[in-house]
């Protein structure tokens, strides 16, 4: 997953002024954006999505360029095929499990049909144990449950990166860690390139094959996990 951030952005309130310039190259399948809370690790996020966009600089995923301020470029969400998870997963409250993950394939904003019938849709409510649960709204289901749903609503729109915040923070600790494990062996299986921003060292731990340490706006560090013992943190 060659991807390449150089970016910066500068935003301005009556409580706050915050400068974010952040570069990083990486080609490593799990990569961690790790630093306190207010670092600059979700706006990072937010560009590569494309939901935020830099005042100056460069973002290219496989050689696409997503962002160039020079170039005059910067795609949509949209054709970006990048998958965003949310922290607080932001279903869809009067939809069932099933009409949320076929949100995930529809290109307007056209509810899906109560009892839509999709054979991707299908297809993650098996692979992330929903078929039990499908005809229940957001309100019914537990918290692991709910994060099953976002990732399935992510997934089936088959992204080229998933970009992950903060996926476990609204958890309780034995459902956190048995997330973590879900996900991480998910993510084998499907072998998808996935980003993941958190403040959590066991995060780090789970997922860390390469590691950006944000702070103040600004990477401080990167390395390879294998180089850092679980005392930096």
């Amino acid at each position: 997953m060659p991807l390449c951030v150089d970016i910066r952005k500068t935003l301005t309130s009556a409580e706050r002024h915050f400068t974010l310039n952040v570069s990083f190259t990486t080609t490593a399948q799990r990569v961690v954006l790790f630093g306190p809370s207010g670092a600059g690790k979700s706006l990072t996020l937010q560009a590569i999505a494309g939901l935020l966009r830099p005042d100056d600089g460069a973002i290219t995923l496989n050689g696409d360029t997503l962002f160039d301020s020079a170039g005059g470029i910067d795609q949509t969400p949209q054709t970006r095929k990048l998958a965003y998870l949310f922290q607080d997963y932001a279903l869809f409250p009067h939809l069932n499990v099933r009409q949320n993950i076929a949100f995930g394939l529809h290109g307007g904003w056209m509810n899906p049909r109560r009892r839509v019938s999709h054979a991707d849709v299908d297809y993650w409510l098996d692979a992330l144990d929903l078929r039990s649960v499908a005809g229940n709204h957001p309100v019914q289901l537990s918290g692991g449950q709910k994060q099953r749903v976002a990732l399935a609503r992510a997934l089936v729109a088959k992204p080229r990166l998933l970009l992950l915040d903060e996926p476990f923070s609204a958890l309780d600790g034995p459902l956190r860690n048995r997330m973590r494990r879900e996900l991480s062996d998910l993510q084998t299986r499907l072998d998808i390139p996935m980003l993941l921003i958190t403040h959590d060292p066991d995060d780090v731990a789970s997922f860390g094959d390469q590691v950006v340490q944000i702070y103040d706006g600004c990477v401080r560090e990167q390395l390879p996990f294998p180089g850092y013992a679980r005392s930096t943190f």
